[in-house]
């Protein structure tokens, strides 16, 4: 297991090199750069926009520019963004808890419904109850996430006021003490439960059917003939087997937890790294935009290595030796 571990570290090292130079190439290839960010050109002495540039490196040949950005990124340098005038790593640790956050309590979400409506749905196909749940899911599945998002805004925050409708915190809240952490968990809840209960539904159907497709082997047929308890059946023999394919949701969704959900944070206006993404964007803001976009395929690398590692451990009979 450690050695299948360090030889899929060691591979991603080229792959991060050659996204690297994909992400520097599209940097270079969209209007201006960041010290575009800076200034108002409309207000500016020209000549003092060329002094800037040249000083910056701005003017050197591209592969110069791209080893120096390279350089400096492997060594924590991630530049300074063009929006806040602070340090990249800085803008991002600040928003970073709040896509944590976001993150495992729309996770929590997901695995603890589809769970039990999967397992549920498996033991008893076909009744009112699963047709029940598969129509459910068959509408979280059919409505876009900005849609729900919307519709929970207008519901819950404009006309019962339940929850608040942007932001992460009240405002005066005291860090560290208990209301603190109430008014974040208010903030947090319905934004969580639309980006949950969005991939609730795949997951439920994902579970309910290898259920009832292991339910019909021959193991499980042998496990009946020999007396053994049904709950046993389902809890043991059949269950293990079929949250096998959960696994390989859950090595993406560790990505969801640091990138966030995009489309979610900016319609609940939620300071996560998701809405610093898109403004990232709008701004021209390249150093945070480039240094996101690395983090984001660093951790798609490692939610793979992560779920092919979890196949082994949850299935003994997945070797990856």
């Amino acid at each position: 297991m450690l050695k299948y571990a360090f030889r899929r570290i060691l591979g991603m090292i080229p792959m991060l090199f050659l996204i690297s130079i994909v992400v520097f190439t599209l940097a270079k290839l969209m209007p201006g750069d960041s010290f575009s960010g800076e200034i108002d050109p409309t207000k500016t002495n020209p000549q003092y926009i060329a002094e800037m540039r040249e000083k910056l490196g701005y003017n050197d040949p591209l592969p110069q520019q791209y080893f120096r950005w390279i350089g400096n990124f492997v060594e924590g340098d991630f530049g300074k963004s063009a929006r806040y005038k602070i340090k990249v790593s800085d803008v991002i640790s600040e928003k970073l808890p709040n896509t944590l956050l976001l993150g495992f309590s729309s996770l929590l979400i997901t695995y603890i419904l589809a769970f039990f409506m999967g397992l549920y749905s498996g033991r008893k196909p076909y009744t009112v109850a699963d047709n029940l749940i598969g129509g459910l899911n068959y509408l979280g599945l059919s409505i876009p996430s900005f849609i729900a998002g919307v519709f929970a805004i207008f519901l819950f925050s404009f006309t019962l006021g339940w929850f608040p409708s942007n932001g992460s915190i009240d405002i005066g809240m005291t860090e560290g003490t208990l209301e603190y952490w109430l008014s974040r968990l208010h903030h947090v809840f319905l934004p969580a439960v639309v980006l949950g209960l969005l991939s609730t539904a795949s997951y439920t159907q994902f579970l309910r059917n290898d259920i009832i497709e292991n339910s019909r082997k021959d193991f499980v047929r042998t496990a009946r003939a020999k007396g053994t308890a049904e709950k046993k059946i389902y809890n043991v023999h059949i269950l293990r087997n079929s949250i096998i394919p959960l696994i390989t949701f859950l090595g993406f969704d560790l990505v969801a937890i640091i990138s966030g959900a995009i489309i979610t944070e900016t319609i609940f206006t939620y300071p996560g790294l998701g809405q610093l993404f898109l403004q990232s964007v709008g701004t021209r803001d390249y150093p945070v935009l480039m240094t996101l976009t690395m983090l984001f395929s660093f951790l798609t690398l490692i939610g793979n290595l992560v779920a092919d590692i979890l196949y082994g451990v949850v299935d003994p009979r997945i070797r990856l030796d």
